[in-house]
């Protein structure tokens, strides 16, 4: 996959684990934000999966992050004090290979219950280009692909999928609440299950099917609606586009009635501004949802997805 990773050894995810656990029992009065509190103990790898857990834990469970709101998540590496949080849950919802630190410390934890959300749904690989093809003139191939696509969490129907896994995962671990796990999955599968039909009613009729952005985050959601996505950046959102490519763009967002450059909350605008002045576009959010802070236009995932809504309807001119 071609995101930003810095890996960690075995030795060190060994010898954190081992820190990790002697500071937590440094630390008497840090023991229930580390875990081991009288609730089902959770840890999640980041917001996407932080959300569903508390979603689907209700009362029962105590979520924890291992990223920060605002902190880039393909960037995280895990602290003693995570190390030691992880070691003293009850279970742990994660994204395989989305962040290699979490993948390394998980494999060598002694968690009983391991959630691999890619498991629960399909992955597919994506470039730069995703959900049909654009202008005919727009003739680059995808030589950045590498790996598949994490971003399962911005597709609803797929979202789903995980919280229905999550769910009896939960259930499995702690069947004492395995009832209330169960209610809660009903609900949320609900309002997500009613997401998508907002999505697919607002999108339905559009001017134009083809949207520009940062990073590539946004395959899945432009394949379950029609949409075309061109990424300037593919799967790492920080990375600088050749000349080359960002001539291309210019080129293809005028024939296909392109208006707006979309960035990320958790990333510069930078690159967005400067291919928008060039092409004579507009800017504005559509956000990953790979973290809440301030600037999120929403509180929770739900109300971010409609504020995403919201931004395309009006870039692709929805009638």
């Amino acid at each position: 996959m071609n995101v930003r990773r810095r890996l960690i050894s075995a030795a060190a995810v060994t010898a954190t684990t081992v820190l990790g656990i002697a500071t937590l029992t440094a630390c008497g009065g840090d023991t229930a934000a580390a875990g081991n509190t009288d609730e089902f103990d959770v840890v999640a790898s980041f917001y996407p999966m932080a959300f569903l857990a508390e979603r689907i834990g209700g009362d029962h469970a105590h979520v924890t992050s291992l990223t920060q709101p605002g902190q880039e998540p393909h960037d995280l590496e895990i602290s003693a004090k995570q190390t030691a949080r992880l070691q003293e849950s009850d279970a742990v919802l994660y994204l395989k290979n989305l962040q290699p630190s979490v993948d390394d410390a998980v494999a060598q934890s002694g968690v009983r219950t391991k959630i691999d959300a890619a498991s629960l749904t399909s992955l597919e690989k994506h470039g730069n280009e995703v959900g049909g093809h654009a202008a005919e003139h727009d003739d680059h191939e995808d030589g950045e692909l590498s790996g598949l696509d994490p971003h399962i969490w911005l597709d609803p129907v797929r979202y789903a999928q995980v919280a229905e896994g999550v769910g009896a995962a939960f259930a499995k671990a702690d069947p004492g609440h395995a009832a209330d796990y169960r209610k809660n999955t009903a609900d949320l599968v609900r309002q997500l299950d009613a997401l998508n039909t907002e999505f697919k009613t607002g999108l339905a009729a559009t001017r134009t099917k083809v949207f520009l952005t940062t990073h590539a985050a946004f395959g899945y959601l432009a394949e379950r609606y029609g949409l075309t996505e061109e990424a300037i950046n593919g799967l790492d959102p920080e990375s600088e586009p050749s000349a080359a490519r960002v001539k291309e763009l210019e080129k293809m967002a005028k024939a296909d009635g392109v208006t707006t450059v979309f960035y990320e909350t958790l990333v510069s605008d930078k690159t967005a501004k400067t291919v928008a002045k060039d092409a004579g576009l507009r800017t504005d959010v559509l956000d990953p949802i790979e973290g809440i802070t301030k600037k999120s236009r929403g509180e929770d995932y739900l109300q971010v997805m409609r504020a995403n809504l919201t931004a395309l309807k009006t870039a692709l001119g929805a009638k």
